[in-house]
């Protein structure tokens, strides 16, 4: 229905993210076609003024990395637990009773909705079609109690981003990332303070800097004030008789595959306690050269008494994921390892 309007010369406004994420080349192509404007500020961080900017602000700068925290229900639910200690379905039971949560929170549990937003806004910073299907996307169903405690004792904390940055692909070309996970940020990040069910964005760029986008993301009011705010800017347009700025996707930069991702790692194992288990790990690291930052030795599960198992968590330097993925692949087969018990990604420079 929106292509049909669009190709008949009208214009359109939504908030509807998946849509614009499964076809929002098409959307675009049938405005091109019949010379309406597409509008679509509400379809991310609701009512912050977000998309604009990356459109006509910041289309003269070269956009390297867009960080973000897009999804409301998983913000809250990572934020208590953060705050209480309390497992992820304790979360979720408090989200749904307050309302963040939908009665069924696949969408954004396991990160469905961050990821269209995440196309959306990678579409618009690097001048790229991107699609809902090209961002790697995994949700926060597996974060546990444990790994909000150890990403404490690190100064860290848990949050659902979404990624989106320029890179070099191995024949020196250049591409985007797309990616939307749980991972530890420095609680000196700008983003790590971010709490409750409230979304931010953090963009870089070449000539602006770093800035920061702030505010309610979701919710009726916040959606109809950004609806609203396309509604007026479509109706300036029709009166002046000129169009909105058409979409740029002049870039055309391909998507790189997760496994070309650079990130650092947290890995925690429970391993047989007995003498070379440390030795026998570290050389697993190094066949796939990722490189240990740190390695802290505990007791498994914190039980001093637990028959002759340890604990071993290790943050490593910046690796490929492919790098990482065959790395714990060939740890879950050692003998030594009784079980990889949680992988998290290490961002924002902790």
């Amino acid at each position: 229905m929106a292509g049909r309007a669009l190709r008949a010369g009208k214009s359109v406004v939504t908030a509807n993210k998946a849509l614009l994420a499964e076809d929002g080349a098409a959307l675009h192509d049938a405005a091109a076609e019949g010379g309406g404007d597409l509008y679509y500020e509400a379809s991310v961080a609701g009512a912050i003024p977000l998309l604009r900017p990356l459109r006509e602000s910041l289309h003269g700068d070269r956009i390297t990395r867009v960080t973000g925290i897009v999804n409301g229900t998983t913000n809250f639910i990572l934020s208590a637990m953060d705050a209480t200690g309390a497992g992820f379905a304790e979360a979720l039971d408090e989200a749904t009773e307050l309302g963040y949560a939908e009665a069924d929170p696949t969408a954004d549990v396991e990160g469905f909705d961050a990821a269209a937003k995440a196309a959306i806004l990678a579409s618009l910073a690097f001048h790229t079609r991107v699609a809902a299907a090209d961002v790697h996307r995994e949700g926060i169903t597996e974060v546990t109690a444990a790994d909000v405690a150890s990403a404490r004792a690190m100064g860290c904390t848990i949050k659902l981003l979404c990624i989106a940055a320029r890179g070099v692909d191995p024949a020196g070309r250049e591409t985007v990332s797309v990616r939307v996970h749980p991972a530890m940020i420095p609680r000196s990040h700008p983003l790590a303070s971010v709490g409750d069910a409230f979304n931010a964005v953090f963009v870089e760029a070449d000539a602006a800097g770093q800035l920061m986008f702030y505010g309610r993301g979701a919710g009726g009011a916040p959606t109809a004030s950004a609806v609203l705010g396309d509604v007026v800017a479509v109706s300036r347009n029709r009166l002046a008789g000129v169009r909105a700025a058409s979409e740029s996707a002049y870039a055309d930069l391909a998507v790189r595959p997760m496994g070309e991702a650079l990130t650092r790692y947290h890995v925690s194992l429970d391993v047989a306690d007995r003498p070379g288990v440390l030795a026998s790990v570290a050389s697993v690291f190094a066949r796939h050269d990722v490189s240990i930052a740190t390695v802290r030795q505990g007791s498994a599960n914190g039980s001093p008494g637990r028959s002759g198992d340890a604990e071993l968590v290790i943050v490593t330097h910046v690796a490929p994921d492919a790098a990482l993925a065959a790395t714990v692949g060939e740890l879950r087969g050692l003998d030594i390892v009784r079980s990889v018990t949680s992988v998290l990604r290490v961002e924002g420079g902790a």
